[in-house]
């Protein structure tokens, strides 16, 4: 895992600001957002449950795949251009993984 996602991850999970090229987590009042190029890939919102929600927003890429896989919980790989999330098919669509 790149250094990068670690550190992102990382703040993310701790709903602390960050910034590093084109990875940034930004913290509002009720969620924090892991975004990629501006697009918004993962959502931990802060309710007691502490949901966590990915999506690749349309970006099937390595880079979308290598963040999300940092988050705990979340296990996606690529098989004949299909992604898989945590063994099951995935369209990269909005989805709670906690």
């Amino acid at each position: 895992m790149k250094k990068v996602t670690q550190q992102a991850i990382r703040k993310f999970l701790d709903a602390q600001p960050f910034k590093s090229g084109n990875t940034q987590v930004h913290v509002l009042p009720n969620v924090t957002v892991l975004s990629l190029h501006g697009n918004e890939i993962a959502y931990k919102y802060n309710n007691p449950e502490n949901t966590v929600s990915i999506c690749a927003c349309g970006w099937l890429s390595n880079t979308t795949k290598e963040r999300l896989n940092g988050i705990p919980g979340v296990s996606i790989h690529q098989k004949n251009y299909q992604w898989y999330l945590n063994g099951q098919k995935w369209d990269g669509q909005l989805i709670d993984v906690k």
